[in-house]
């Protein structure tokens, strides 16, 4: 018997990944086995968390339509569906972005004892902030992390890129601290455009992340827990078209995606310890996935993804399919056995 009967499955977001995550959220949604669970979808943004879709255990999906759907009652995170209120036993939070990988809804169900997919909020909040995570991983002294400048909204960015001029060698790479799907991002190689770029990454967040480049081949690793056994599942390697795995390259067709990735056992067993060792230390729970670029002189850490994506051409679905999983049975076992 399943442990749970009423999921919801969070998608939308107050970022500029919040397209993105709706696509991951419809395509777990028609994943989570039906046969199992009555699964509500709901669209969380800025503030508004409605129904859009709700499939009864054995039924058919049925969508409400715009102007009609169901609002969330927040004191106790339930909703009233033609006079039936339903509380849901479980959350899959399928939100790029805040307040769902922000650690922002998980306090908030954490305050209501509701059990959910991800990570707890402590740990999200620090795994959010690249800088923080960064900072984090870089004490614990098991993968490299490169050389970095960091720089807060309001400082005087041409006496700033000076620095980052002596300090870090071209090219760099100029990134928000917070949000994903390379929203903000600027690959830099002439120093006198850097001013520039920081002024671009800070229209997604206050903080921002200068990064020596590193040339080498990309590797992503995804990790997760069941009951209290961390499995990582196989490398990908990533091979951009552009300059580097931007928007365009993720979700345009610019990339090469080699699951599994045509690597060494030594390289794979590398970045799958790493991946492994990262998730226990940061204390991570759920689906959890981590970037790396290979460099001529060892791995190097990218960033953590609490809540990757999962549309069916992302990386991780390729992922399960690679080790010969079933992408039903896996959110299963996470949903039953990730706690």
């Amino acid at each position: 018997m399943a442990k749970y009967k009423t999921i919801a499955v969070m998608y939308g977001s107050d970022s500029s990944e919040w397209e993105v995550s709706c696509r991951s959220g419809e395509f777990t949604a028609s994943r989570i086995d039906g046969d199992k669970y009555d699964v509500y979808e709901i669209f969380a943004r800025f503030g508004r968390w409605q129904v859009v879709a709700c499939k009864k255990k054995g039924a058919m999906r049925v969508p409400f339509p715009e102007g009609s759907r169901p609002e969330l009652d927040k004191t106790d995170f339930s909703v009233t569906i033609l006079g039936e209120k339903i509380h849901f036993d479980y959350v899959y939070i399928v939100q790029h972005g805040a307040p769902g990988e922000s650690g922002q809804l998980q306090g908030y169900l954490e305050m209501l004892g509701i059990p959910f997919s991800s990570c707890s909020s402590s740990v999200s909040t620090i795994a959010f902030d690249k800088y923080a995570c960064k900072s984090y991983i870089r004490d614990l002294g098991i993968v490299k992390c490169a050389p970095d400048a960091f720089v807060h909204k309001g400082t005087d960015l041409e006496a700033f890129a000076a620095q980052v001029a002596e300090k870090l060698s071209f090219p760099v790479f100029v990134k928000p601290t917070i949000g994903g799907s390379s929203f903000g991002v600027s690959r830099v190689s002439d120093p006198s455009e850097l001013a520039t770029a920081v002024g671009y990454a800070f229209s997604e967040g206050p903080t921002v992340l200068v990064e020596q480049g590193i040339s080498g081949r990309e590797f992503t690793c995804a990790a997760y827990m069941t009951k209290g056994v961390v499995h990582t599942l196989p490398i990908i390697e990533i091979i951009s078209e552009n300059e580097y795995f931007d928007y365009d390259a993720k979700y345009n067709g610019h990339s090469r995606e080699v699951c599994p990735a045509e690597a060494s056992e030594e390289i794979v067993r590398e970045v799958q310890d790493t991946t492994a060792h990262i998730y226990s230390s940061l204390g991570c729970s759920g689906l959890v996935r981590m970037d790396y670029i290979m460099g001529p002189d060892g791995l190097y850490f990218l960033e953590v993804n609490t809540i990757p994506g999962m549309t069916s051409a992302s990386l991780v679905p390729k992922m399960v399919r690679a080790a010969g999983m079933d992408i039903t049975d896996f959110l299963t076992d996470i949903i039953e056995n990730g706690q």
